[in-house]
């Protein structure tokens, strides 16, 4: 594939990467691909937002760290310079996991973002 060009931006809750050589439409398809691959089921999609899930926000609630859950929107637009920029963005904190949980989603976080770079 070799899409990715660089990372804009990586902060807490927010990791943004810049595309080139390739489409909206076939980049979505390939970031649903690689999402599944891990788990991740499609919870809601609109045009150039999609949003991620993983695991069971009840039981994850219930019982803390033991279970895992994660969820994340992305976004992906495409600039007037034929780039296309995917941001990601974590929708669960994993303060119901109490610390432990909160370092599982941060820990999942960099793992979607090196995934991201595979692109």
């Amino acid at each position: 594939m070799g899409y990715f060009i660089k990372n804009l931006q990586s902060q807490d809750g927010l990791i943004s990467n810049l595309y080139t050589g390739t489409n909206v439409a076939q980049l979505t398809q390939f970031l649903h691909q690689m999402m599944a691959q891990i788990g991740y089921s499609v919870k809601e999609e609109q045009p150039g937002t999609i949003t991620y899930e993983k695991g069971n926000r009840v039981m994850r609630i219930l019982f803390g760290a033991f279970v895992k859950y994660f969820k994340f929107t992305v976004t992906i637009v495409q600039t007037a310079e034929n780039e296309i920029t995917i941001n990601i963005f974590k929708q669960s904190s994993g303060v119901s996991g109490g610390l432990i949980g909160m370092n599982q989603v941060k820990n999942e976080m960099k793992m979607i973002g090196t995934m991201m770079q595979t692109l």
